[in-house]
């Protein structure tokens, strides 16, 4: 293998998302944008055109690239792409073949510590590139491999985790993982609109977590969230704001006391009393019992 070659390439590649990245303000890339790149002057597959698998381009040794494909929330991903129990993320043979060419190709990232993207759906045909990522472990019973932030966890005892090494990762993995495909399906279960004032503008709405993903019952789940646009947000989080179980929204008395602009009047005020607009579907509405633990919160915060 032609180690220094497998390293220029992948600078490359990363360099060339970079770019592509800073111009996507939710840092995501449609499929089109992330077929090939040009290096010194040849095409360099970057990820399989097909959906979720291993990409190793014909002119390198290792793999380049992993998907994930996008799984609408409640339905079956093609794949079961899981985290395990040490926090961090596993990801799934190509079939069931541990000397699969694909298998082989990603083993030899973990062999010689070198560096992929992966390319996780959050929508249909659009991907959150995130990189690098390094194949730490390989578990043939199961499978899969262990996906790994830094070159240094390669070949780490991911069992032997302190506390707070394992919290650390839990937390790397919701930021890079988990909650991109949160905030989508989310967005996607209420048609991209502000539950509390139905405000259309996907750059300005968010997926608010009922109960914070630091806590119990905190899961990146759609019943556990709700798309709100960032006032009402910023307001929901500063128990400014509550949404009863049964879907009332409820302003802070003291702030609607308050007189000021037309802000606080027509953004804030006139929405107490107004129920939420709920999601088309009944497995995606706001789960009431984490409601009613979160409206607790507000009320004592008021």
């Amino acid at each position: 293998m032609d180690v220094i070659r497998e390293i220029a390439v992948r600078t490359a590649l990363f360099l060339h998302l970079d770019a592509l990245v800073s111009l996507s303000f939710d840092e995501t890339l449609k499929w089109d944008q992330t077929e090939s790149f040009d290096f010194e002057g040849e095409a360099i597959t970057i990820r399989q055109v097909h959906g979720r698998g291993i990409n190793k381009p014909a002119s390198l040794a290792a793999a380049l690239s992993i998907t994930t494909s996008f799984t609408p929330f409640g339905q079956l991903p093609p794949y079961e792409d899981l985290e395990g129990p040490d926090g961090y993320p596993r990801y799934k043979y190509e079939g069931t073949d541990p000397n699969h060419y694909a298998n082989r190709a990603l083993r030899s990232c973990m062999d010689f510590g070198l560096p992929l993207a992966y390319f996780l759906g959050v929508r249909r045909g659009v991907y959150r590139p995130i990189y690098p990522v390094f194949i730490i472990g390989d578990n043939p019973n199961g499978r899969e491999f262990t996906l790994g932030y830094h070159r240094a966890e390669i070949g780490m005892d991911t069992s032997s985790l302190s506390p707070a090494e394992r919290r650390y990762v839990i937390e790397q993995t919701r930021r890079r993982l988990h909650q991109p495909i949160f905030r989508e399906q989310v967005l996607d279960a209420y048609a991209s609109a502000c539950a509390v004032c139905q405000l259309r503008h996907s750059q300005l709405l968010d997926a608010a977590h009922i109960i914070g993903d630091s806590k119990p019952h905190g899961d990146p789940v759609v019943p556990n969230g709700i798309a709100l646009c960032k006032i009402h947000h910023a307001s929901f989080d500063q128990n400014l704001l509550g949404i009863r179980p049964d879907y009332m929204v409820v302003i802070n008395a003291e702030l609607l006391r308050e007189i000021d602009g037309p802000m606080l009047k027509h953004g804030l005020q006139e929405m107490h009393g107004q129920l939420l607009r709920l999601p088309r579907r009944k497995v995606a509405y706001p789960d009431k019992a984490r409601l009613e633990e979160r409206f607790d919160e507000f009320r004592n915060a008021s």
